[in-house]
């Protein structure tokens, strides 16, 4: 028996998790994927908001504002990459200026600090390849940026090491109501519990209608993006807007934690949940973001992706309680500004549930995390690295300088990668200008050896992703 399940181990599962991982509270949390951040939270662009976009006294302004100021601290906390770059909105022409008065008013409404309308000379100070056609923008100095999966891994591996139970692969097929518990099915096993966080994703309004009545509808948004390469990362200095239109903040253009500069995305309703990327959604990006640079160099493109944003059929997130079912808890419709939210949801609904009930904060929580990257150590701290553990000293990865003793901490964590791409997100092996060419075979041999594992069983993400199915010849 559990007092609380959490539905998905994403950034907003995770968050929820960890907070709740603070108190002696007994919690399970069941994820489809075999990994962790394997829905949205690993598909975007990894922008920290300041909360200048969302609309007054909305959720979203509530919890993004808030949710960015703690994403800082947690980041230092937990060893995560997090750049504060700053943000610009750029106005090319009358109605953009209007727009990014609009803006203005509503971040100092919001509560959104260090923010001002900058003319077209500040402009191009600050970004010198900026269209020639720009007159001004907003200029957001608090805005940031993450790696998306790294605060969800490190959010998740902190919940685990305090007592959280992660059960992946178990998919919910069935909720039930026994009195004051509820019994949730999966493919696998059944779990009981007094409460539920629904934090789906896009799957949230299957999982609500599993127990209660219909009270939203998930709208999956579909957006693919372009990841250049680390040379065009002197064309961008921060994170760089058009203004919004009716289908959201538009195409960005950014640089990323990891030197690279990533472009996109468009936005596009979905039926069916498909990542994969189209020639027209990309030309329809890259179009817009020769609007903002145009002397962004496209050949260098290392990587395109997509990603499926969940918005709902509201106009706002979803943060409540079941109208119909007592102790079913909401969280849902998270899209943009999600990830800069999710650390403000997940301390509201351990609010919430202290409202509830009490529990005692625990004496010996682990709330430090160090990740070994050997890439940013001294000559001598890598010296002294390999001598108590030679592993750090055998370069695995050329193209990021991810060495065999990172790829194996990866394998043999308290939440192991399983796959290639779960090895990629952790360690940033595979995610340089080859793409894995060099190094994906001696990470798939690794993968055989820690997890005991056949070449037929190598995956590259989820189940059913095998990239080996049997010997090209016989020796």
């Amino acid at each position: 028996m559990y007092d609380v399940i959490i539905i998905g181990a994403g950034i907003i599962g995770s968050s929820v998790a960890y907070y709740l991982s603070q108190y002696d509270i007994k919690v399970a949390i069941l994820e489809a994927s075999n990994d962790v951040s394997n829905g949205t939270s690993k598909a975007n662009s990894g922008i920290i908001h300041a909360g200048y976009d969302p609309k007054e006294n909305s959720l979203m302004a509530k919890f993004n504002v808030e949710g960015a100021k703690i994403t800082k601290e947690i980041c230092r906390k937990l060893d995560v990459p997090y750049n504060q770059c700053g943000a610009l909105v750029v106005g090319y022409n009358d109605e953009d200026i209007n727009t990014i008065n609009t803006l203005y008013k509503r971040g100092l409404n919001n509560g959104v600090e260090n923010i001002e309308i900058i003319d077209r000379e500040k402009l191009i100070e600050l970004e010198p390849q900026i269209n020639p056609q720009a007159k001004c923008a907003l200029y957001c100095k608090d805005s940031a940026i993450v790696s998306p999966w790294e605060l969800t891994y490190a959010l998740a591996e902190t919940a685990v090491k305090n007592g959280v139970k992660l059960f992946l692969e178990n998919e919910v097929t069935c909720i039930e109501k026994c009195e004051e518990t509820f019994v949730v099915t999966t493919k696998k096993d059944k779990y009981q519990a007094r409460y539920i966080v629904n934090a789906a994703g896009i799957y949230a309004d299957k999982v609500n209608e599993m127990i209660g009545k219909k009270q939203f509808t998930i709208i999956p948004v579909k957006g693919d993006y372009y990841l250049l390469d680390k040379s065009e990362s002197s064309k961008v200095h921060h994170t760089i807007f058009q203004c919004p239109d009716k289908d959201g903040k538009g195409v960005l253009v950014s640089i990323t934690v990891d030197g690279n500069v990533i472009v996109g995305p468009d936005a596009k309703v979905v039926e069916k949940i498909d990542t994969s990327t189209t020639s027209s959604s990309l030309d329809f990006v890259k179009r817009k973001a020769y609007k903002t640079i145009s002397t962004l160099d496209f050949s260098e493109n290392i990587r395109n992706f997509a990603g499926i944003r969940a918005k709902s059929d509201r106009d706002d997130f979803i943060i409540e309680e079941s109208k119909d079912v007592k102790n079913f808890f909401n969280i849902a419709g998270i899209a943009s500004p999600g990830l800069s939210s999710a650390l403000a949801i997940g301390k509201y609904y351990l609010d919430w549930l202290m409202e509830k009930e009490t529990f005692q904060k625990k004496e010996h929580y682990i709330d430090t995390r160090k990740k070994i990257r050997v890439r940013e150590l001294s000559v001598q701290q890598k010296d002294e690295l390999i001598k108590k553990n030679p592993l750090y000293g055998r370069i695995i990865c050329r193209c990021e300088t991810v060495t065999e003793g990172e790829i194996v901490d990866s394998m043999t964590s308290i939440i192991p990668a399983v796959s290639l791409d779960g090895v990629k997100r952790r360690t940033n092996a595979q995610m340089g200008r080859c793409q894995g060419g060099f190094c994906s075979e001696k990470i798939a041999l690794l993968l055989m050896k820690y997890h005991n594992l056949s070449y037929k069983d190598i995956l590259q993400d989820d189940v059913g992703s095998n990239i080996l199915l049997s010997r090209a010849k016989e020796k």
